[in-house]
């Protein structure tokens, strides 16, 4: 019984980790309408799940505290603390609303996946940067991000 458990465990930290390292594969968003391309044009890759406009930040589920983490990772639950809004309109290009259901880059941070996935730490990173630095409204930090991760 013990040896099922371990296993099972086994099997769904491995599931976790393949799904942040999942390469983006040519598909179209629920939200968005068929790309249209050219015979000089690929088709536009899927874009992962994410918030259209800002949802109220009372609606967002908490973050798990930034403490529990070193280094980077801290970093980065410290700035989903600090702007949910903005990362509930990003895309997550691990690509874990498919195999985990999150909604946004923001359900990342409300567990601990984003401790176990340098993609989401990376975005949340160049978020922050892009939108306290460079002044982006989160629709700008989005486009750069969409650009970025999708390997146009």
């Amino acid at each position: 019984m013990v040896k099922h458990k371990l296993l099972l465990t086994a099997l769904a930290s491995l599931f976790a980790v393949s799904s942040c390292t999942e390469q983006p594969k040519p598909n179209q968003s629920a939200k968005s309408s068929p790309a249209s391309s050219t015979a000089s044009e690929p088709p536009r890759a899927r874009v992962p799940a994410h918030f259209d406009s800002a949802p109220p930040r009372e609606s967002l589920g908490p973050t798990l505290n930034a403490a529990m983490f070193a280094g980077k990772t801290r970093q980065a639950y410290e700035v989903a603390k600090e702007i949910p809004q903005t990362l509930a309109q990003l895309p997550c290009y691990c690509h874990c609303d498919r195999g985990m259901g999150h909604k946004s880059l923001h359900s990342c941070f409300e567990d601990d996946h984003a401790a176990h996935c340098a993609v989401c730490v990376d975005e949340a990173l160049l978020a922050y940067r892009l939108e306290k630095t460079e002044g982006l409204s989160a629709a700008q930090v989005r486009e750069r991000i969409i650009s970025q991760y999708s390997g146009k």
